[in-house]
C-alpha cells in the first residue's frame, strides 16, 4: 500500500483508484450543485478538465490540477525556513483600498525547507500576507503563524490554495477555506500572517502526514523563519511572534510551542492559541471512529505509513479489501469529500478480523508506540498558551484536550485554560467540535493580539480543579 504512488495522477495517467470512488463522487457533485450560489460570493474555483501540462507533467488530484509551483525541486536549501521559491498569491476575497493597496493585504505564495519527523529535508508550501492595515499596538508589526484545521489529504486541499480559492469544487472534491476568517481578523488588526500547508499538503512529492506532531510543529516554526525572507515583508527580527490553530491546527500550534526551545531557539514566542488540540491520538481516534469525520482515520494511517514504512506490513495484514480501498481513496480527499464518502463509517468494516481500530491498537505494541510518540504534553510549552476546548466535543474529545492543560500546568507552563460550556448539539455529527471554533474565535484572536501587543498573560492553572 503506497497512497502517494497510487492515488496521485498526472494529466496523462489513468487513476487506478477512480473505480473506488463513484459513490463519493456522486455525493460530492450533489453538494457542489447546492454550493454554486455560494461560490459566486466566495470566489469559488470551479475546476475545469485538466489540460496537458506545458513543459512539465502536472499533478491532478480529483480533477484539480495542482499548480507547478507546488512541485519541489530535486535539491533543497540546507537551512530550515529557507525560501525555495515565491510568487504572488491573489487572495480570493480582496478589495481595492483607497490608497491603491489591496484589502486586507498582499499575499505571497511560499515554498520553504523544513525537516520532517525522520530528520529528512522536506519542502513545505504556504502563504505570507502583508496587511494593508497599520499595526496600532506597541512595537513593530507582529507576525501570526497560523496552522489550519483539518483540510484533508489531497493536494487540492492545501490552505494556501484555499486562500486563493475559498471554495474549490472538482471532480468529486469539495474544499472550503474556513480558517480564512481567522486570517482576515488578524490582518484587520494589522498583524502579518504566515500560513503553513504542512508537509505534503499541496507539495506533490509526498503524502500529507496528518496529525504528525513533529512534521506539523516543524512546518509551523519554519513558516515563521520563511516569512522573514519574503521580499517586501515588514516583519523584523524584533517582531513579536504568536501561534494560532484550532483542531488539527491546535495540535500543530501546541506541538510547535513545545518544540520551539529545541528546534527553533531563534524564535521567541509571545503567545500560542491551541483550540481543541488532538493531544492524545489514541483517544482522538476513538472519537473520530463512526463519526461524520471517520475518513480522517484513513488520513492518519496513510500518514503514519509514509513516516514509517515498516508499518505498511502491519496495516496490510490488519485491513481487508474494503479498508485498503478506503485508505487509497481518502488519500486524495478533502474534508467535504470525506464526509460524503465515509461519514459515520465504522473502522470495523475496514479490518480483516472485524475489530475496531482502537481494539487492534490495544493489542499491537508497535502501533501503541507510534501513537505514544505523537503524544503532546510531554514537554513544557514556550511562552504563554491559551488552550480552549468545548466540554461536549466528542470528535476531538474534550477530556484529552483538558488533560493537555493539566500536563502543561504540572510542568510549570504559563497556561490559560478555557472550558467552553455550550449546549450538546448532537453526537458524532461535528457540531460539538465546530461550534466552539466559531463562538470562541473572537476571544482567541483578542487574547493572542494582546500578547502581540506586549500585554502580560495570567495563568489560571490554579483553577484546573474546578474547571470542567
Amino acid at each position: 500500500m503506497s497512497p502517494r504512488q497510487t492515488a496521485r495522477s498526472s494529466s496523462t495517467a489513468h487513476d487506478p483508484h477512480q473505480d473506488l470512488r463513484p459513490t463519493a463522487r456522486r455525493r460530492a457533485r450533489r453538494l457542489a450543485v447546492a454550493a454554486v450560489a455560494a461560490a459566486a460570493c466566495l470566489g469559488a474555483y470551479a475546476v475545469p478538465a485538466a489540460s496537458a501540462a506545458t513543459g512539465t507533467e502536472q499533478v491532478v488530484s480529483r480533477g484539480v490540477t495542482i499548480p507547478a509551483f507546488y512541485t519541489p525541486p530535486a535539491e533543497l536549501p540546507s537551512a530550515d525556513g529557507a525560501l525555495v521559491r515565491t510568487e504572488p498569491l491573489p487572495l480570493g476575497l480582496s478589495l481595492p483600498g483607497l490608497d491603491g493597496r489591496p484589502m486586507p493585504g498582499t499575499a505571497t505564495r511560499l515554498m520553504y525547507k523544513s525537516t520532517d519527523s525522520t530528520g529528512r529535508p522536506v519542502a513545505v508550501t504556504g502563504a505570507y500576507i502583508e496587511p494593508s492595515a497599520r499595526w496600532k499596538g506597541s512595537g513593530s508589526r507582529p507576525l501570526v503563524a497560523l496552522a489550519s484545521g483539518t483540510m484533508g489529504q489531497g493536494d487540492q486541499c492545501a490552505p494556501s490554495l484555499a486562500l486563493q480559492h475559498p471554495l474549490t469544487i472538482g471532480e468529486g472534491t469539495l474544499s472550503i477555506g474556513y480558517d480564512n476568517l481567522a486570517v482576515y481578523r488578524f490582518l484587520a488588526a494589522g498583524a502579518a500572517v504566515v500560513v503553513t500547508d504542512y508537509a505534503g499538503l499541496g507539495t506533490t512529492d509526498r503524502l500529507h502526514t496528518y496529525v504528525n506532531r513533529l512534521d506539523e510543529g516543524h512546518a509551523l516554526l519554519d513558516a515563521v523563519r520563511a516569512a522573514h525572507g519574503v521580499a517586501g515583508a515588514s516583519v523584523t527580527d524584533g517582531s513579536r511572534v504568536g501561534l494560532y490553530g484550532y483542531s488539527q491546527g491546535g495540535g500543530a500550534a501546541a506541538a510547535a510551542a513545545e518544540l520551539q526551545p529545541g528546534y527553533a531557539p531563534d524564535i521567541e514566542l509571545v503567545g500560542t492559541y491551541a483550540g481543541a488540540p488532538p493531544a492524545d491520538l489514541t483517544e482522538v481516534m476513538k472519537g473520530i471512529d463512526g463519526s461524520a469525520l471517520a475518513g480522517a482515520l484513513g488520513w492518519s494511517i496513510n500518514g503514519f505509513v509514509q513516516s514509517d514504512p515498516s508499518l505498511r506490513a502491519v496495516v496490510d495484514a490488519r485491513t481487508n479489501a474494503t479498508g485498503k480501498a478506503a485508505l487509497a481513496d481518502t488519500s486524495t480527499m478533502c474534508v467535504g469529500d470525506a464526509i460524503f464518502g465515509y461519514g459515520f463509517a465504522s473502522s470495523k468494516k475496514w479490518t480483516a478480523d472485524g475489530r475496531s481500530l482502537a481494539e487492534i491498537i490495544a493489542g499491537e505494541p508497535k502501533l501503541q508506540a507510534v501513537l505514544a510518540q505523537q503524544r503532546i504534553g510531554t514537554l513544557r510549552p514556550s511562552g504563554p498558551v491559551r488552550l480552549a476546548t468545548g466540554v461536549h466535543d466528542d470528535i476531538v474529545p474534550h477530556k484529552q484536550a483538558r488533560q493537555l492543560a493539566v500536563d502543561w500546568c504540572r510542568k510549570g507552563g504559563d497556561v490559560t485554560y478555557d472550558a467552553l460550556v455550550l449546549p450538546n448539539l448532537g453526537d458524532k455529527i461535528l457540531t460539538n467540535h465546530l461550534t466552539p471554533l466559531l463562538t470562541d474565535q473572537g476571544k482567541a484572536v483578542s487574547w493572542l493580539t494582546d500578547r502581540l501587543d506586549g500585554k502580560k498573560a495570567t495563568s489560571n492553572c490554579w483553577s484546573m480543579p474546578v474547571q470542567p
